[in-house]
């Protein structure tokens, strides 16, 4: 059994929520166990003998370095594999452990290592090393009292705490520099140069090793892609006006059509295309911007008539039915789409319940189907709630990174990988996380050796209501910086992007919403304009981040 000790300042935390939890093992993969926090200490009970770690939503205060004066958040966060022990470990303290272990693994990945101790970012994590030096020292103290907790002292958390908000706003300052090393590398065309000259290592023994070598060289994994990310906006069918039209002219080098299966077909056999038509007829006639299209097949709740769902213990005519679907659709738009999402969140698997195998029959087939029906057509497949939480709770899923990776070795015929990316949003899967949290997530994906696109980037300019966060807000998502508004999406949008479009890999990067007029949209206040049609700070930013891509400039300043 693993626990954990949580102080605050008065000592034992009795009354910590224990919010977006799970445990997690080796290659990131969540582990079922079961949780319970009481009197300070959170109790992790699992199946297997091996380490393990802890992800859970932590507050993380705000150290003097902290923009603005502001709080990295309330964050996501996990520690390091530790192995099962009778004595409780120290959350804050293993915490701020991994978080500085991660440093000098990205540091390394990155070929960072020479980055200069007067940056940011090493300043910062010197004083995170030296607090989280302090603070072990303090552990080792064995305290007592009421306001110790397994041998712990609330001194020892406080300086627990402070290490890990030092160490968090490191890790912040080390994603953002590599993403501009990267970006001006990428577009310069020095990566690509030397990707090309690079010879694999005469006494690398496995394909690994010769990535591994490669990626040291390059400071970067997977593809190296010369040309600038495009940037684009997911618009909704339900919503066509010359407003709309021109924020999306603006902000956008291609538009989204989304195209879920309750709105082409609520009735079984009848189609209905009229308003997904007028959004493809202006983009391709008027605004003469690219159509991604897609996703095409999603089982969420939302995205499924409910017709459907009278075949969904009945995979052969489910299958069927996927066909004709992907069919119908595809023969309709081939002229006038340049890419298709084909299929999203199929790994999630917790809607309707198929097979391993089930799984990936239907991503394959889906895929060949498109590649027969439109050849020319870039392909790719989504993968939906890419931290892979929902395996904890549901072994008949797939975790994300192994559903990617089969697909690579199934060698199913796609041209790019797609990842979304949304947080602060009361719903599972949405839980924020932090800029390098985010930068090592993508390089997980962008390992696979596919060109990564962002098809969902999302937060919201409103914080949850109170209903949407159920009973004892056990459903909160958290915060970047400062609880969710118009600013707060803003700044999320600026930085988030320049960790995004800095990948060598990245692709391109789609705003989830439009707008919030919809209600059916991805998330309440997730639009770049308000209800009114106005813009939000958030649309402000896509533009300049546009204008700042063509120019070929950093996306941030």
């Amino acid at each position: 059994m693993f626990t954990f000790a949580v102080l605050d300042n008065n000592g034992p935390a009795l009354d910590w929520p224990l919010r977006q939890a799970y445990m997690v093992g080796p290659d990131e993969i969540p582990l079922p166990a079961d949780l319970e926090c009481e009197g300070g200490l959170i109790r992790c009970r699992k199946r297997s003998p091996e380490s393990a770690g802890l992800c859970v939503q932590f507050q993380v205060d705000a150290s003097a370095e902290s923009p603005g004066g502001l709080a990295p958040g309330l964050l996501s966060l996990r520690t390091s594999l530790l192995p099962p022990r009778e004595r409780p470990y120290l959350l804050a303290l293993e915490l701020a452990r991994h978080r500085l272990m991660l440093f000098l693994n990205k540091l390394e990945d990155w070929a960072l290592s020479d980055l200069s101790s007067e940056s940011p970012a090493m300043s910062l994590f010197e004083r995170a090393r030296g607090a989280f030096t302090e603070a072990l020292s303090a552990h080792r103290v064995e305290a007592s009292g009421p306001a110790s907790l397994a041998g712990y002292s609330v001194e020892a958390d406080r300086l627990s705490r402070h290490a890990l908000s030092l160490a968090v706003e490191a890790g912040e300052a080390l994603a953002l520099s590599q993403g501009r090393v990267q970006y001006g590398r990428r577009v310069s065309g020095e990566l690509a140069a030397l990707a090309e000259t690079l010879a694999p290592p005469a006494n690398a023994l496995t394909d690994h090793e010769t990535k591994a070598s490669r990626a040291a060289a390059l400071g970067t994994v997977g593809v190296i892609l010369s040309d600038t990310p495009a940037v684009g906006c997911a618009v909704s069918p339900n919503a066509f006006a010359p407003m709309l039209q021109q924020a999306v002219q603006a902000a956008s080098d291609f538009v989204c059509l989304p195209m879920r299966w309750i709105d082409l077909e609520p009735s079984e056999g009848k189609y209905s295309f009229a308003k997904t038509d007028r959004w493809i007829e202006w983009a391709v006639l008027q605004a003469k911007l690219p159509v991604v299209a897609g996703p095409v097949i999603d089982f969420r709740p939302r995205c499924v008539p409910e017709w459907l769902y009278i075949w969904e213990h009945d995979y052969e005519t489910l299958r069927d039915l996927v066909y004709e679907h992907v069919k119908n659709v595809v023969t309709r738009y081939r002229k006038t789409v340049q890419t298709w999402t084909i299929a999203s969140g199929l790994h999630v698997n917790t809607n309707f319940m198929f097979s391993f195998e089930q799984v990936m029959d239907l991503t394959r087939t889906s895929v060949l189907l498109v590649r027969k029906l439109h050849p020319k057509a870039k392909i790719q497949i989504e993968i939906a709630r890419p931290w892979g939480e929902y395996y904890a709770d549901h072994t008949r899923s797939i975790p994300p990174s192994l559903y990617a990776e089969m697909i690579n070795q199934a060698g199913v015929p796609i041209d790019a990988l797609a990842v979304r990316l949304q947080m602060g949003h009361a719903e599972p899967g949405r839980s924020t996380r932090d800029l390098l949290s985010i930068s090592t997530l993508l390089d997980r994906f962008g390992a696979l050796d596919k060109p990564l696109a962002v098809t969902a980037m999302g937060a919201p300019s409103t914080p949850p209501d109170a209903e949407a966060l159920g009973p004892g807000a056990m459903r909160e998502p958290g915060y970047w910086r400062e609880p969710w508004c118009e600013a707060a999406q803003e700044r999320w949008l600026r930085h988030a992007a320049a960790v995004v479009l800095g990948k060598p890999f990245v692709q391109s990067m789609c705003w989830q919403d439009l707008c919030d007029a919809d209600k059916e949209g991805e998330m309440a206040g997730g639009g770049l304009l308000n209800a009114q049609g106005q813009p939000k700070p958030a649309a402000r930013r896509m533009m300049e981040i546009r204008a700042a891509l063509r120019e070929k400039k950093p996306p941030m300043p």
